[in-house]
Formats: C-alpha cells, structure tokens, sequence
C-alpha cells in the first residue's frame, strides 16, 4: 500500500506488512492468485486442527462431552498444545515475520499487533504445559493454569480468514487492468522481404516489421497501412461503436479489430510504446497511488500502534492488580483482546482500495485517472472551463461557403489557401485542405511556413506572401476588408460558423466559412454537469459571434472568445484567485499550459501527445460526457473513503475501551480475545466490500 516501495520480486511490504501489488501486471499470468490460493489452504488447514483444540478446551461447557473420565488436564494441555502449534507456527507464521520486521523496520503495523496478541497467548500457554510449577496459586484456576491455545488458534484462523478473503477482494480490483490486456492480440502475420508469411508471437515484433492483417483479426500492433484498405472496429480506444474506414497512410492501434478487408501494415511503436500499453501503464500508476487524504491515515497509523501496546500493557497491570480473582487470568485475557481488535489494517486499506477501484472503474469506461490526488482535487471542482473545437464540437469541421474578393476566383482562393493550410495541423485547417481534395485541386509547393499563433499562418506560393487567419491577423498586415464580405462574415459568425480570411500580398482574397458541428452529448453534458453544481466557461481561440451562437445552443454560462494560450491560462489563475477550483478541458497543444495551471486538467484522449502529458484525467473516448464521469467517480471515490476511514476509527475507538474492559464494572462485559480477532477480521473484509461498491457506479 506505500508506492514508493518496489523491489523486482513478489513480497511483503516492510512499512505495513501488506503484500505488494505487481506494478504491470500480466493478462495470463497464472500465478497472479497464488497469494489467495495459499492464504486460503492455510486457513482451510488452520480451521480443522482449531476444531479439537475448542473441543478440549470447552467439553464442560457441552452436556455429555466432558474428558475429564479418561484424559487427566494436563494430557489435555499437551494435546491442544500438539494441534495449536502447527496452526500458530506455520498456519501463522507469516503474522510472526511481519511482526519482526516491523520491528526490525521500527515501522510499526497491523502484524506487530497480531504477533504480540497471538504470540502471549502462545508462548504463556505453552510454559505453562512444560513448567506447570513455575506459577504461583494467583495465576491457577481449580488448581490448574489456565490455558490460551484456543485464542491463539481461533485468532490465527479467523484472520488467516480475512486476509484470504481480503486477498481474492483486492485480486477483483485488478480486473480493469487485466481486461485491457486481455484484449491485445497474441500472434502476428509477420512478413519477410520476400513476403512470405510467418506467425510469430507479437512480443517478438520490432519497429518497422510488416504484418499483414485478415478481416477479423485483432490489430496486433500500433502503426500504418501500407497496403489495402478496411474497415477497423476501434470502439475499445474510442468507445464509438461505427467502424472506421482505414486505407494506405491511414494509422491503426493494437488491439482493435479488423472487420471487412485484408491490409498489410508497418509496425510503429512496439512493447510499452503502444497505445494499449500507455493506457495499462497510466491505469497501474495511478492505482498505486496515493492521496493527500492517505497521509492523515498514515499519520494515525504511526501514533496508534505503540498507543495500543502501551494501552494493553496498562490494561494488564490494571486488571493484575485491581483484578477479581483469578486476576492473571483477566489481565491476559484483556491485554490480548486490546491487542487483537486494535489492528489497524482496515485503516490502512480504507484509503487505497477505494483509489485502486475507483480508477479501475475509470478506466473500464474510457476515464484514465493519472494519479489518485487527481481523484481529490476533481471533487471539489467548481469551474469547468473548455475549448470548443474538438471538445465542444465534433472537431471535424467541414468548408460550408467560400466567399471571393472582387477580382478573385472561387478555385484559386480554394487552392492558395489550401496550399497554405497543408502545413498545419489545426483541425480548420483539415477541413480547407479536404475540400481541395474533394475539388481534386493540385496543391502548389509553399516556402517559409510560418504560424502565429492566435493569429493565422502565412507562406510563401510563387514568390507570393500568402496570409490566412482571424480578421485581425490580416488588418495588422494593413490589408483593408471589404464592408459586403464583412457584413457576410457576421451572419455567418451569428449561424455558429468559423470564418477565416485569406490575403495575397497586399490583396484581399476572401473569406471561407467552417462548420464543425456540435457533439450530440454536449449538451446532455453540459446539463449534467450544472446538475453537480459546476459552473461551465467557454474559452475559444474562435470569433465572439460564433462562440456566443455555440454557448446559446448549449447553454454555456460564460464565454472567452478570440483568446490566445497564454490568455487561457491567465483565465484559469484568475479564478483560482477567487478561489475557485478550476477544471481544464482542451485537446490540443494550445492548451498544454493551462491544463498545467488548472487545479484538474482533463485531456481528449482524441487530442495530441502534449495536452495529455499536461492533464490529470484523460478521456479516451473524446466525450465530454466523460467529464461528468469522471467527476463522479472522484465524488463517490472521496466520500467511498471517507465512509472507510470513518468505519475504522468509530470501530478502534470503540473497540479498543470495551476490549480493555471498561464495560465490566457496569455490565459486567468482557470482550473475548477470540470475538476480538474475529471483529478485526470483519472490520478489514467490511472495508473491502464497501469500497468494490464503486464498481457497481453509474457514470452516466
């Protein structure tokens, strides 16, 4: 449960004794319950030798049981001895290892607690079998010392219990990592250089292999169609159920599944540089770790053990003194039970399961958490602030009008402007470089590309400065606009259109109008997400008339039109200045910096490399709908732990008076050792349980 604990190999953590989680782990790695299998076969073995040692130890108290007739009490003590010491010894001994290494560690945990309880019980018991006459009458009862190795074992099981139970509870909260591996292909066509075929297992695929593809078959590895085309069902990165038709130059991801035609592609990013594997990584990385919150726990934690024991020793010299007869035999009861009931395991799980399950969840649904102090601060989230293009919109916009200067021709504003528009990215910029494909226009070869950004871009296209960009980027060029195309512009910007002007040198050349439509789920997010109490702000890079038509329709509470990066990230500083706390979404590189300045930033998975390194919560579906869950899994993941944590102090802070006896001069109650370990058992498999609650949670 500590992240910054590794080591290469399988064992106990040395700061709270739990065991440590595999940091990748494999889809088919058949080892991967050994851990549960074990626990439960010793609890199983444990649970059969305990059953004659309470049968000796409470034949009086059944009619008709007593041994008394033909086995003396001390033949009795040496046969409970006989079957505890392989449930206590090796059933057991794991407890006693941690115990020590706590102690070795001086790290202090749950297994120090149990190692001293159950190892009193023990070695009191077992001197008093072999040196009976070492005890004064004070610690005799009817003349006989009182024996433990029914505690000791019946502790030993009943925890052996919950942690077996714990175990197999904390194996379901790998499920999400492991169903993401399970879809990965496991063999590859691989082609040599005489194209014939050989399949090969996709671990020994390289970086530039070619691997041809039937329809069907998984995509065993990132990269590009070199041969053919198809139709690639991708909705397990997307989460869109339509096939995407591919063809050559086209880009494929492993682990989506080819449906119609057969292709032959280029390996590009093999191993962990997959796309699948990032998100594997991303997942176990944030599963591992830890939230603010989780430092209260540890602080607790590290005061409460040595509070425990000095609390069971002043129970012990309590009940010792001032004790009824026989007063060793309820001083050791007593410290025992304070030992036992006050394992602070379910302390130290309250925190980090919820996290591990949360973030599973997550990830089933396209939500990739980077870490768990994401999943805290996106609870307390009261702004939203989002780009339009591609997170708003459907980002993938499409040439609606193009509008000429006098003097100009349709065709040639097309071209230049496409030719230009070809050495961007920007999803504007697709749209004009498709339509001059569609016009079947050949695009001339452009020099001294240039990008201003907030502003446009321009080039050189024989021996001609061409500008394309916002009106403005063209009036500073001293470029004078037309009162008719600008009177077009404004309807057009008032329909929700993007318009962009282009020049030639001195020379105005036009305009064209860009419609990217609104995503379907923007609105039914948008009013989720006022439903969670949050405030939704607009920043665009676009127009203030199309950014307001686009905020009307959605019902956006405030709009930041025609800003730059920088004036998104000064947006974002200023409300954190009023104390809000501010979510950023955004998918391109123009918003790289203020998802680094918001209190949350949430990339599109659809968007680029650099968005996503900057964000805390990546969306792989490009859904804006996932913002509102993965708002709500960090709301039901906080207050999920809190519910945790609250259960284990009420439970210690109860537990711990009634177990030292404070009840008996009232009520005359006792807390037997053996109720006490099966409570504390409870206490651990109640916070597992509570916290795989989240897998049952709605995100929608």
């Amino acid at each position: 449960m500590h992240p910054e604990v590794q080591q290469d190999h399988p064992g106990a953590c040395p700061k709270c004794g739990m065991d440590l989680e595999p940091m990748s782990p494999a889809a088919d790695d058949d080892d991967d319950d050994a851990e549960a299998r074990e626990l439960g076969r010793k609890a199983l073995i444990a649970g059969i030798l305990t059953i004659p040692i309470l049968t000796l130890a409470f034949d009086s108290m059944i009619p008709g049981m007593s041994f008394d007739r033909f086995l003396s009490p001390r033949a009795q003590g040496w046969l409970e001895l006989a079957f505890a010491t392989p449930v206590i010894l090796w059933a057991g001994s794991l407890f006693f290892i941690r115990g020590w290494r706590s102690i070795l560690n001086r790290s202090l945990n749950m297994f120090t607690l149990i190692m001293l309880g159950v190892g009193a019980a023990y070695g009191y018991s077992v001197v008093a079998v072999l040196f009976p006459h070492l005890f004064p009458d004070s610690f005799r009862h009817g003349g006989e010392v009182q024996l433990y190795f029914e505690a000791g074992a019946v502790i030993t099981t009943l925890i052996l219990f919950g942690q077996w139970m714990e175990s197999r509870a904390r194996r379901q909260t790998g499920q999400a990592i492991k169903g993401l591996l399970d879809l990965a292909a496991k063999t590859a066509h691989r082609l040599d250089d005489e194209g014939k075929e050989q399949d090969v297992a996709v671990e020994e695929l390289q970086s530039g292999d070619r691997i041809r593809v039937r329809p069907g078959e998984k995509i065993p590895i990132d990269g590009l169609i070199e041969e053919g085309k198809s139709t690639i069902d991708e909705s397990m990165i997307t989460g869109e159920p339509a096939a995407v038709k591919k063809k050559a130059g086209d880009k494929v991801i492993g682990a989506t599944v080819n449906q119609t035609g057969s292709f032959v592609m280029k390996a590009d990013a093999v191993g962990e540089d997959t796309v699948l594997s990032q998100i594997v990584k991303m997942v176990a990385d944030a599963q591992r770790s830890r939230a603010p919150i989780q430092k209260l726990a540890d602080q607790v934690a590290g005061y409460f053990v040595p509070a425990v024991v000095a609390i069971a020793v002043i129970t012990f010299a309590v009940w010792m003194i001032w004790g009824p007869a026989p007063a060793m035999s309820y001083a050791i009861v007593n410290a025992l039970a304070v030992l036992i009931i006050a394992c602070p395991c379910a302390l130290g799980l309250a925190t980090p399961m919820s996290i591990m399950v949360g973030v599973g969840k997550g990830a089933q649904n396209g939500i990739l958490i980077r870490n768990a102090e994401a999943i805290e601060r996106a609870e307390k989230v009261t702004h939203l602030i989002t780009d339009k293009t591609g997170t708003l919109t459907a980002g993938k916009p499409r040439v609606v009008s193009i509008q000429p200067a006098d003097g100009t021709d349709e065709a040639d504003l097309l071209l230049l402007v496409a030719a230009v528009e070809h050495q961007s990215e920007h999803p504007l910029a697709r749209a004009v470089v498709n339509r001059a494909q569609e016009n079947e226009l050949s695009l001339p070869s452009v020099e001294d590309f240039e990008s201003v950004t907030g502003g446009g871009v321009q080039a050189t296209v024989d021996g001609a400065v061409i500008r394309v960009g916002k009106r403005g980027f063209i009036e500073d060029a001293g470029i004078k606009i037309e009162p008719a195309l600008a009177e077009t512009a404004e309807k057009l910007q008032e329909e929700a259109k993007t318009v962009i002007w282009a020049a030639k040198g001195e020379t105005l050349l036009g305009l064209l109008a860009i419609a990217d439509p609104v995503k379907e789920t923007s609105r039914e997010a948008i009013d989720a997400l006022h439903a969670l109490g949050i405030t939704v702000v607009m920043c665009t890079g676009d127009n203030s008339r199309t950014a307001e038509a686009v905020a009307r329709e959605l019902g956006i509470d405030e709009v930041h039109a025609e800003v730059s990066p920088e004036d998104k990230q000064r947006i974002v500083n200023g409300l954190k200045a009023k104390g809000h706390v501010v979510a950023m979404a955004g998918d391109g590189i123009n918003d790289a910096p203020a998802l680094a300045a918001a209190d949350v930033g949430i990339a599109m998975g659809t968007g680029t490399d650099v968005a996503i390194e900057s964000a805390g919560i990546t969306l792989v579906k490009g859904d804006l709908r996932g913002i509102v869950g993965g708002l709500r899994i960090s709301r039901s993941v906080m207050r999920n732990i809190r519910q945790n944590l609250f259960f284990a102090f009420i439970y210690n802070a109860a537990g711990v008076p009634i177990a030292a006896g404070v009840l008996f001069p009232f009520f005359g109650v006792l807390l037997n050792p053996m109720i006490a370990g099966a409570a504390m058992s409870l206490s651990s498999v109640s916070v597992v349980l509570n916290a795989l609650r989240l897998r049952r949670l709605s995100l929608q």
